[in-house]
């Protein structure tokens, strides 16, 4: 006996790369922006950052960070309000890494270079919005 099945096809997360650059400054209340592009499937779909701190910040730095974007489905899903969700902050000589994660389930894990100077031990988030 021969059994016909329906499956639909799945949707398999995939993993992009990214590139962001991000500014920040303030005294108390950090506040910064900046932009990125994500690369997927062979194309290329650039987003603004933006994103505050609430705590104790003071000073101005430029971060560029490059890394991976997982669990995607598609390009929208880099979209939306991040929260930290591993170890980050400065690793040595103005290096660093952070993972961050949205509501859909999207991780960045980040790594790369600052410039300036910017003493931080605030909480915040960071909202990516495709142009």
């Amino acid at each position: 006996m021969l059994l016909a099945c329906g499956f639909a096809p799945s949707l398999k997360a995939e993993t992009g790369t990214v590139r962001v650059v991000f500014t920040k400054g303030g005294f108390i209340v950090g506040v910064g922006g900046g932009h990125g592009v994500l690369y997927f499937r062979g194309h290329r779909y650039p987003f603004r950052v933006s994103g505050m701190s609430v705590g104790f910040t003071i000073g101005a730095s430029t971060t560029q960070l490059s890394g991976h974007a997982l669990n995607l489905r598609n390009p929208g899903d880099i979209q939306g309000s991040y929260g930290v969700i591993g170890a980050g902050g400065a690793l040595a000589a103005g290096a660093g890494g952070v993972q961050l994660q949205n509501e859909r389930g999207v991780i960045l894990q980040l790594a790369g270079g600052k410039v300036g100077v910017e003493l931080s031990a605030a909480v915040g988030g960071v909202s990516i919005v495709l142009e």
